[in-house]
């Protein structure tokens, strides 16, 4: 097209808002600082205006109004991503879903909630209980990113052993193309083989192939008792062996599974002012959460299993929370990562997948080339490990965000990601930050056929361009 025949974006823009109104379109200097960029390490851009619509059809009007000027546009939800996938670039249009917020419906007999995209996690889980249910998907982000966000990049947290990534958690929802079309397939069916499944197509692209508008989430009936233990082992091999023995002596209680390393227990007792009820001096430590419907049934099940272990010798120590109190006291233990940055100062964070097997051997191989190959770097891990999913992070004492050696550490993380056979994202996603390093656990058949599938939805590359792929 010729640019010589676009209208000028600012005119564009207050056309929108007098359709809209004034505080659904914020242009240039009215733009907030936080709509520049994500909870990633990237630099904040501002863009030319944020576009806060209410519902689809507002979000095709603003989609209608950026391909009539070519602006690209980014969606924006809770933005506490870490990729950049949310991040927007100078001239471009921010489509923040920050006014779409709401529960819709709860139905009792299909026992699904149907939300607006902009919606706290927070806010659904507490809404679940209220109405005597339960939604699992849980981050320790839950009281600001949205439930928009959570699917766009296929959410993991702390339960997935049993519930599933975030695409587990969702029948049907709306989402707007890129060429401002209307997708309304708000299911209820467990069961619908209808012909393609579209929902996957938007569930983990990022807001690169559509900006979902509504969500259906199953729910699943109230947990009636929960279980917790800190568990101490003597080795890598112990965790595993412990790993096994939940998922057959508890079945379908076990509900979490949290390793941490001897370096991040470390960093929370020495550093983060943190009293665990397990002694200091172990190989690892694991979080053991169980949930059940009975607890005068549950909970001396769990006990009993637990001794078992005792007897056999495969724990070092351990302690059972005996209230919910306590309980949420061992979660602390874990949850307090997100505190990480005033307790370490600047840092980078990263998330992978690895075979369970593997998961030893990457810590102890990286955490060694890390301090051998940068100067002062340090690094501490920890992850839900049960499904497949490290976190780290590393960091050089005294250096801000912007001076630590990212792209060095990339490097070598990244590279024994792709040696071991792993993820470079079980759960963040891929936005720009680990878009060069995508092809360390993609084909290049894959990569293509992502391609292909950006290039039919989006032709102009007007949506979130650049991010993913």
């Amino acid at each position: 097209m010729n640019t010589t025949t676009l209208e000028r974006p600012e005119t564009l823009l207050r056309a929108l808002r007098d359709q809209l109104g004034a505080q659904a379109v914020l242009i240039g200097d009215d733009v907030p600082a936080r709509n520049c960029n994500d909870w990633s390490a990237s630099l904040p851009q501002r863009p030319l205006a944020v576009v806060r619509p209410t519902d689809a059809a507002g979000v095709a009007q603003a989609i209608a109004t950026c391909r009539k000027g070519r602006l690209p546009f980014v969606p924006q939800g809770g933005l506490t991503g870490l990729c950049g996938g949310a991040a927007p670039q100078a001239g471009w249009v921010a489509i923040s879903l920050e006014r779409m917020v709401g529960i819709e419906e709860i139905d009792p007999a299909s026992a699904t909630m149907t939300v607006k995209a902009g919606t706290p996690l927070e806010t659904i889980q507490k809404a679940a209980d209220e109405a005597g249910f339960f939604f699992p998907l849980d981050l320790g982000s839950r009281g600001s990113c949205a439930i928009g966000g959570n699917l766009s990049t296929n959410a993991g947290g702390n339960r997935v052993i049993r519930y599933g990534m975030t695409r587990e958690l969702v029948l049907g929802l709306e989402a707007v193309l890129p060429d401002g079309t209307v997708i309304t397939s708000l299911n209820k069916l467990l069961k619908n083989n209808a012909g393609y499944d579209l929902k996957h197509l938007f569930i983990g692209s990022e807001g690169t192939l559509g900006i979902i508008t509504r969500v259906v989430l199953r729910l699943f009936p109230k947990p009636r008792s929960t279980m917790a233990a800190l568990c101490a082992l003597k080795d890598y091999a112990g965790v595993v062996a412990l790993l096994n023995a939940a998922r057959s002596g508890l079945g379908p209680l076990l509900s979490a599974f949290e390793v941490m390393w001897p370096d991040y227990w470390e960093v929370i007792t020495a550093r983060g002012g943190v009293r665990p009820p397990v002694a200091p001096g172990h190989g690892l430590y694991v979080l053991v959460e169980a949930q059940g419907t009975d607890e005068s049934v549950d909970a001396p099940r769990f006990e009993s299993w637990l001794e078992g272990l005792m007897e056999r010798g495969l724990l070092a120590d351990g302690a059972v929370a005996q209230s919910l109190a306590q309980t949420q006291k061992f979660w602390a233990v874990r949850d307090i990562c997100a505190e990480f940055g005033q307790i370490l100062g600047p840092h980078i964070s990263y998330d992978i997948g690895l075979a369970v097997a593997r998961m030893d051997e990457f810590a102890t191989r990286c955490k060694a080339a890390l301090a051998r190959g940068i100067p002062g770097c340090e690094s501490v891990y920890y992850g839900h490990i049960g499904d497949g999913n490290l976190h780290l992070v590393s960091w050089v004492t005294g250096l801000s965000i912007e001076r630590q050696p990212k792209a060095e550490m990339d490097a070598i993380i990244y590279g024994l990601v792709r040696e071991l056979g792993g993820s470079i994202s079980a759960e963040h996603g891929i936005g720009t930050m680990k878009k060069p390093f995508l092809g360390h656990a993609r084909s290049e058949a894959e990569i293509a056929l992502m391609r292909t599938l950006k290039a039919a939805l989006d032709p102009d590359h007007l949506l979130n361009p650049g991010k993913v792929v």
